[in-house]
């Protein structure tokens, strides 16, 4: 039943979401389907679609093939995302860089991706020219704020690209004609490769088809009506922003609201100006958002579905204290989508949501169709155990054991996911043969996450099994700030992990360091010299110096001993 209504829906959605957008430009011409908050300026279908036809015809027209793949680096998210479809339209691979890697992040990423051209902005060449020498000489499209608009910063004026690349101005894109395109693009195609990180080594690309697109938001838009307006600000570099809010809210023929990123002070400014019905809300924003004076218009808002990604302990006084009336919850990845989800009535019974502001199918509906894929359906004054995720239904799962076998209910183990429809997986990690394999031995795609079922096949997340940190939405390795930090020439090494944040459920990052004997390093010039070298989410919060680090036998640095030395030192053990 489950397998029949999972192919059913993802056959009848179509082989791409760019076969929607051409459907909705054309159906819903006019409607309002991209409103961007910064500058006040909306979008409709029609418009949307004529856009990126110019883009991808643009691109056809320079040589860009099916399979080309595009590095995009860019902060604008509207921008982002007409460049996104552009590039899909053409057949080519969109291939996203986080905003805020320069250097050693930066050049490796762009190499490694092998694009024919990369999209950037006029903030972002400093960066590029930075790391010149390591580049090939591509390509380069440059989009130039103009004064009217909101990002334009004067000091960037004076910015001049490395005459080693080649410079196309942004506005040529538009010069095509705006007509649909007859690329042939089918499920099985490669849509995107997104980067994750490493903990052994760097960081790795997924190689996503277009129906491993379809397949992450096959749960959400079931349940999203064409009324809703999805609320964003997360980046469009990462798949909850560029899929799991644009890409849904096209494939529903509904609408978006984007900000460029989290307020927590104009957060529900803006989702009265933008009347937005749904949400993602990361980890850290709950608290931000809770920590405001409490007054008696909380639930006078138009929310009314949020996604809480990781659930807290607290998810039903958030909801209460708002007016949520559904919560949803899950278990996402860059390499599996979500394949396990679970869903929360926090109010039965009760208004939250008001009458006047809700939009969208009717709470009963949401839960029915979460029913209908087995998904565990919860109350919120339900006891919830910590790391509840829910059940699977678009991926096959398992806890495995380090040699593979699978693991019965609540004995501890690896998460791991089989593929039941063809192309729900990736298909590789991009030029990284040995370690697909290894993430794909014995037909297991391995997670790296520790976790536990029980007796109804409910999966609850425990631990990263890996050295993976997460801070503000972002995974992070510690082998890439490692790696880092050992270029120093002060540094002999550095051993960096993930320590319990003091604030919500997410990391904070520590790091010892080893001096090289007769340096002169201290923490105020190693802060400095990460400020250069580090995006501020990679910064360590705490830096501490040692003399002799902790090593096994086999010279393997004991991390647990330093988490240890430092939880005491804050009182935190």
């Amino acid at each position: 039943m489950n397998l029949e209504l999972l192919k059913r829906e993802l056959n009848e959605a179509g082989p791409s979401v760019v076969h929607k957008l051409y459907e909705f430009g054309l159906k819903k011409r006019n409607f309002k389907f991209l409103y961007y908050g910064e500058e006040n300026q909306y979008l409709s279908y029609g418009e949307f679609n004529a856009l990126t036809n110019k883009i991808a015809n643009y691109l056809q027209s320079a040589g860009i093939e099916k399979g080309d793949k595009i590095s995009v680096y860019l902060y604008h998210p509207v921008v982002t995302a007409l460049v996104m479809f552009g590039i899909m339209k053409a057949g080519a691979v969109f291939s996203p860089i986080n905003f805020n890697y320069k250097g050693r992040l930066l050049s490796y990423q762009i190499n490694d991706t092998e694009p024919r051209m990369l999209i950037t902005e006029q903030s972002r060449i400093p960066f590029i020219n930075d790391i010149k020498s390591d580049l090939p000489a591509l390509k380069i499209i440059v989009r130039k704020p103009a004064r009217e608009e909101h990002d334009y910063k004067q000091e960037d004026d004076a910015q001049e690209l490395n005459p080693k690349f080649e410079k196309i101005e942004y506005e040529d894109l538009f010069g095509e004609s705006d007509a649909n395109l007859d690329t042939e693009i089918n499920y099985w195609d490669v849509a995107s490769i997104i980067y994750t990180s490493g903990t052994t080594g760097a960081a790795k690309g997924v190689v996503q088809s277009h129906r491993w697109l379809s397949s992450y938001i096959f749960t959400a838009r079931r349940i999203t009506h064409a009324d809703e307006i999805h609320y964003n600000d997360l980046p469009m570099y990462h798949i909850a922003g560029a899929f799991g809010a644009l890409a849904r809210v096209i494939w529903t023929g509904s609408s978006i609201a984007l900000w460029d990123k989290f307020s927590p002070k104009d957060f529900w400014k803006r989702i009265e100006k933008s009347g937005s019905s749904t949400a993602a809300l990361m980890d850290v924003m709950m608290p931000w958002l809770m920590n405001a004076e409490e007054t008696p218009k909380d639930r006078h808002n138009t929310l009314k579905w949020v996604n809480m990604q990781p659930i807290p302990q607290y998810h039903n006084k958030i909801a209460r204290r708002f007016g949520f009336d559904i919560v949803t919850v899950g278990y996402g990845s860059t390499e599996t989508g979500i394949p396990i989800a679970g869903i929360i009535d926090e109010m039965p019974g009760e208004e939250g949501t008001p009458e006047e502001f809700y939009k969208g199918y009717p709470k009963e509906y949401m839960i029915e169709k979460y029913a209908e894929c087995g998904y565990p359906v919860l109350k919120g004054s339900d006891d919830i155990k910590k790391g509840f995720m829910g059940r699977a239904f678009t991926l096959q799962p398992a806890i495995i054991n380090e040699k593979d076998e699978i693991l019965g209910p609540g004995e501890y183990g690896q998460l791991a996911f089989r593929s039941k429809l063809p192309y729900c997986l990736p298909f590789e990690y991009f030029k990284k043969p040995e370690a697909t394999v290894a993430a794909y031995r014995n037909l297991w795609f391995h997670t790296g996450d520790a976790c536990v079922r029980d007796e109804k096949d409910t999966y609850y997340f425990i631990d990263r099994m890996g050295s993976f940190i997460r801070v503000r939405g972002e995974n992070i390795s510690s082998y890439q700030i490692e790696d880092i930090l050992n270029s120093h020439s002060s540094v002999e090494v550095a051993a960096v992990f993930p320590i319990p944040a003091e604030v919500g459920e997410e990391d904070d990052i520590a790091v010892y360091v080893k001096a090289k004997t007769g340096s002169n390093l201290n923490e105020e010039n190693l802060r400095m010299w990460i400020a250069s070298e580090m995006p501020k989410f990679m910064w360590p919060k705490y830096i501490r110096f040692i003399e002799e680090l902790p090593h096994t036998a086999t010279n393997k640095i004991e991390k647990y001993k330093l988490k240890d030395m430092i939880l005491k030192e804050l009182k935190r053990s």
